[in-house]
């Protein structure tokens, strides 16, 4: 186990994680189901406070599992979003704030009628104890439930928006 970590943060070059994709929907879409409707493919039910403007705080707590406080530290209009985390806990992890002052990245380009989302987070580094397991997490989040909701309008949490408040 040792070798192969060893391998891979050499193959990563000890870089924060991070995954791109594409699809054929504006900037502004994207922009928008990052930030307005972020309950939609990550909070759920479990998603307070607001995600739309600089300095807006949110907390997404799922609980006995994961608890993140953010911050919007950066935010240009169909360009980019930085969250910075500025609380956390991971009930499975012994270092439970592992994500605390690490930043969630979404920067957006358009190349030919198609957008491009490049998400890094952070901090989230192949010497965390966390990086494998989060990492196969962050691939399904924006691999699977972002990008199914800004492509194809289908939500990975159903409920409806009353429910939210």
């Amino acid at each position: 186990m040792v070798i192969k970590e060893r391998l891979y943060s050499l193959l990563t070059n000890g870089k924060s994680y991070a995954v791109t994709i594409e699809m054929a929907k504006p900037p502004h879409d994207v922009f928008k189901r990052i930030t307005a409707d972020i309950a939609y493919w990550w909070g759920g039910k479990d998603l307070k406070g607001d995600s739309t403007k600089l300095n807006d705080e949110f907390v997404i707590d799922h609980p006995g599992t994961h608890y993140s406080k953010k911050k919007i530290v950066e935010i240009i209009p169909d360009k980019k979003i930085v969250w910075l985390i500025t609380e956390s806990k991971m009930s499975w992890l012994k270092d439970q704030d592992e994500w605390t002052n690490t930043k969630l990245i979404f920067d957006i380009t358009s190349k030919g009628g198609i957008t491009v989302l490049h998400f890094t987070h952070e901090g989230l580094t192949p010497k965390k104890e966390c990086y494998a397991r989060c990492s196969e997490g962050w691939d399904m989040v924006i691999k699977d439930y972002l990008f199914n909701f800004i492509t194809e309008g289908r939500p990975h949490f159903r409920f409806h928006p009353q429910d939210l408040r």
